[in-house]
């Protein structure tokens, strides 16, 4: 069976996409107009509509946009969503459902948010993140859409009916269950919030949700498509090979989550980097400044140098700027294009922003590094080893095991 997963950010396309090609499974991201021959698209097919930062009604239009020109009847719909409710998604759930109820007569969604592997999980019917209500995280005070994180109220927002499935139900036997996600699909235009503390309750809900497939709507994170994934037929495949390179690798830091930023750090200082820490101000308002660090940057990759560059923070951070810094960011380091062996990015919009400039418009997905750090082959003008991670996901470690990765497989030219 065919999946196309809907994302509104890139990290969040990549790792949804990540599960099914671990199973062998012919897996790709695109994003823009990167997407021309739909034919040739790959079984599983992930589209960052980038729609995280966008209001409601412009998320609903960017969504009607790409279900109307990339979903076909042979491929089961997956609406990813951001397992922190960032962005627009009870909106964009919403105009999914229509869709679906346009093309088969049914709306019924599967809503599992949760992603334990990255401490997210669902209880009662509201997201818990390392133990602790969503409400009272750093990712919720720096950035939320909904008075309350409460799922079945989020969605009401979008005028999205919803029972709330319990965990004693999600454990009582695949009957039960069965049973009562039939009683919430007979309600009509319905989504059953289904809750989950582990990989197990998640792959419980798949088993009751897949022979349905074609008529379901599955709304999560990469948690709910792991699930799904592994009860897909798993089917040797070759990893595809590259250009051996001797230059460095480029490593860009735009998310401002306390998580990046710790990891940043950690990787600066263990000597194994060149470190950027990039004022704002020179990638808004400073045409020089942009051009001699690109320059300083593409001369370490030439020397075989790993780089970091890092957005900088002064004070509190402008949300509203984030596209602007990632277009200025992407200026300037135009000239590291042709000269980097490798690229990794943490943020979605500042990753779909570099690569777009650098002529990338789609990855070839091939492993997972770790939870929610997807790592593949650029598709375009470039052909290198990429790593996209969500801001928030990993530990201060996680740059150092990325770099360890990239470091391991480009002067080889393979990702065996």
């Amino acid at each position: 069976m065919g999946w196309f997963i809907l994302a509104d950010d890139l990290t969040g396309a990549a790792d949804c996409a990540i599960a099914f090609a671990r199973r062998g499974q012919a897996s790709a991201v695109s994003w823009g107009g990167g997407v021309v021959d739909l034919a040739a698209r790959p079984a599983v097919f992930s589209y960052d509509a980038d729609s995280r930062a966008m209001d409601a009604l412009t998320a609903v239009q960017a969504h009607k946009v790409a279900l109307e020109r990339l979903h076909d009847d042979e491929r089961a719909l997956f609406k990813k969503i951001d397992s922190t409710l960032r962005g627009q998604p009870a909106a964009e759930t919403a105009m999914a459902l229509e869709h679906m109820k346009l093309r088969s007569g049914v709306a019924f969604g599967i809503f599992a948010p949760a992603f334990p592997d990255t401490a997210r999980i669902t209880v009662n019917g509201r997201i818990h993140v390392a133990g602790r209500p969503l409400e009272e995280t750093e990712l919720w005070q720096r950035d939320h859409t909904y008075p309350t994180a409460d799922l079945m109220e989020v969605l009401a927002t979008a005028g999205v009916g919803a029972q709330t499935i319990p965990l004693s139900t999600i454990r009582g036997g695949e009957a039960v269950l069965r049973e009562a996600l039939s009683t919430v699909a007979a309600m009509g235009s319905s989504v059953a919030i289904c809750d989950a503390e582990t990989n197990d309750d998640l792959l419980r809900i798949a088993e009751a949700s897949l022979p349905s497939a074609k008529e379901t709507l599955f709304i999560g994170s990469a948690g709910l498509a792991q699930a799904i994934a592994v009860l897909e037929p798993k089917i040797p495949c070759a990893p595809p090979s590259f250009t051996a390179s001797k230059n460095g690798a480029l490593i860009i830091v735009g998310s401002l989550a306390a998580t990046s930023r710790m990891g940043a750090r950690a990787l600066a200082d263990s000597g194994r980097v060149v470190h950027f820490l990039v004022d704002p101000h020179i990638l808004l308002c400073d045409g020089e400044g942009r051009k001699a660090l690109g320059e300083r940057v593409a001369g370490h990759l030439d020397a075989g140098q790993d780089v970091l560059v890092e957005i900088g923070m002064n004070g509190e951070p402008n949300m509203a700027l984030g596209r602007r810094l990632a277009s200025g960011l992407a200026e300037a380091l135009t000239p590291a294009a042709s000269r980097m062996s490798a690229f990794a990015a943490t943020g979605g919009e500042t990753a779909s922003a570099l690569l777009s400039h650098f002529g990338v418009n789609g990855i070839r997905l091939v492993d997972e590094i770790e939870p929610g750090v997807a790592l593949g082959l650029t598709l375009g003008d470039l052909s290198i080893p990429v790593v996209t991670k969500a801001g928030a996901f990993g530990d201060e470690s996680s740059f150092l095991r990325i770099a360890d990765k990239l470091g391991s497989i480009r002067q080889k030219g393979s990702f065996a």
